[in-house]
């Protein structure tokens, strides 16, 4: 399994804001995350940031999920805490596309067009205190240096590419494999998890992780290293 950091931050990369809470009291909330991990929010005039000063204390809630067949499960809840700020001009135009990427709104345009006029929307992000995370049978806290150090799986987008490919046009081999390893029936199974260092499968409502040998290091190896799983003898 990926290190804790490295995987809070990879599941990060592509979890959608769904909560946000201004010194305790909820929000209306829009955003995603820029490339260093930081929620970055699109606050409208109006709503309780748009009009506080910088250093508001606020916790984001990000939410991972995974699509199998027509139904979504949460992969992971991601807590970051800290405090809002403003991004900076020479910056609002990166932050505007990590937000369009989860959210497209033309509000975006009006945030840069108009930037730091007073009735124009913001664009804010998180100077990150601490990070509070629940992924399957792991919770904890990171503090900001390890979750702002930690780098997402280089193989992430190869390994998602695979694995929407292998659930969406091979899921009876991966229930054969699946149950050859496990020497017994293995029931509704479906990819949920693939990274460097192995392969986690659901089966009906279990998580089972099945480890590479060694881990892996290009995306072919990666291929290589699942083709074992699904072919088991």
């Amino acid at each position: 399994m990926l290190p804790i950091p490295e995987r809070i931050r990879t599941l990060a990369t592509t979890a959608c804001v769904a909560r946000l809470s201004v010194d305790g009291t909820p929000a209306p909330a829009q955003g995603g995350v820029d490339e260093l991990g930081r929620p970055v929010l699109l606050v409208r005039p109006g709503e309780p940031l748009h009009g506080l000063c910088d250093d508001a204390v606020v916790a984001v809630n990000l939410t991972a999920m995974r699509r199998l067949g027509e139904i979504e499960h949460p992969r992971a809840m991601i807590e970051v805490q800290g405090w809002a700020q403003a991004v900076p001009f020479e910056q609002a135009r990166a932050a505007a596309v990590s937000v369009s990427s989860h959210c497209p709104d033309e509000a975006l345009f009006d945030a840069l067009e108009r930037y730091g006029e007073p009735g124009a929307p913001r664009l804010l992000r998180l100077d990150v205190g601490q990070v509070v995370y629940l992924t399957g049978q792991e919770s904890g806290v990171l503090d900001a240096d390890d979750y702002l150090d930690a780098v997402p799986d280089p193989l992430a987008e190869t390994a998602e590419r695979v694995l929407a490919h292998i659930n969406d046009a091979h899921r009876p081999q991966l229930s054969g494999g699946v149950t050859r390893h496990l020497g017994e029936d293995a029931g509704e199974v479906w990819l949920w998890e693939l990274d460097r260092y192995g392969a986690t499968v659901r089966t009906d409502d279990s998580l089972i992780r099945f480890p590479w040998p060694s881990p892996v290091h290009t995306g072919l190896c990666l291929e290589t290293a699942l083709r074992g799983l699904l072919c088991a003898c």
